[in-house]
């Protein structure tokens, strides 16, 4: 694998948005919530000596407040020319094969690691609600059998917008390998600080913010 994440969502691969070799680190404003072992509440009766696996699990929830309506802030994820200027970790760069942003569309593409690795990546939209709701499979290939979902939320906070982006994997397994081997929550926080910088200083200023 990769990497992790969405544009994502958001993530993750980016996105969602981490890879291997990704640096630690976040800006001020990101918020990560990174659920490990059983989630509350889980109902009794579950057999004795079983751990029961639950969403929380399997997910890894990255937050961020961009100072931009979120009109903008989803618009940078409509777009090749948009998206080719900040997906990825610090140090990565993206070359797209397709795109086509719509409900069943893919995206096909190559993320290029700052130590020279080339990584195969695949997202499809399988939903999309502007400028509210992103939701996307994500993986190397169509046929990934360890593909993994993202929701992306962008809600107005004020002038700002905060945008969410939780990514649900298929086993807990795949989540942990994804935080401990790739460096998933870091490569999140650095996507979504690199989306933010760019919708403020380019998109923002074109629409004369």
């Amino acid at each position: 694998m990769a990497g992790t994440g969405a544009g994502a969502g958001a993530g993750a691969r980016a996105g969602a948005g981490a890879n291997a070799g990704a640096e630690a680190g976040a800006a001020a404003g990101a918020a990560v919530e990174a659920a490990a072992g059983a989630a509350a509440g889980v109902a009794a009766g579950a057999a004795a000596g079983a751990e029961p696996v639950t969403a929380g699990d399997r997910e890894i929830v990255i937050s961020r407040v961009v100072d931009a309506p979120r009109e903008l802030v989803f618009e940078a994820f409509t777009e090749v020319r948009h998206l080719s200027r900040w997906w990825g970790p610090e140090g990565f760069t993206t070359t797209t094969r397709s795109f086509e942003f719509r409900e069943g569309g893919d995206w096909i593409f190559v993320l290029h690691g700052p130590d020279g690795t080339d990584y195969s990546e695949w997202i499809r939209w399988l939903r999309i609600v502007p400028p509210e709701r992103i939701e996307l499979l994500h993986g190397e290939t169509r046929d990934d059998p360890d593909a993994f979902e993202s929701v992306l939320t962008f809600a107005q906070d004020g002038a700002a917008t905060r945008l969410v982006m939780r990514t649900v994997f298929p086993t807990r397994e795949l989540r942990d390998e994804a935080v401990e081997k790739y460096h998933a929550v870091e490569g999140g926080r650095q996507t979504l600080d690199n989306l933010a910088a760019y919708v403020t200083a380019t998109l923002r200023k074109a629409a004369g913010g």
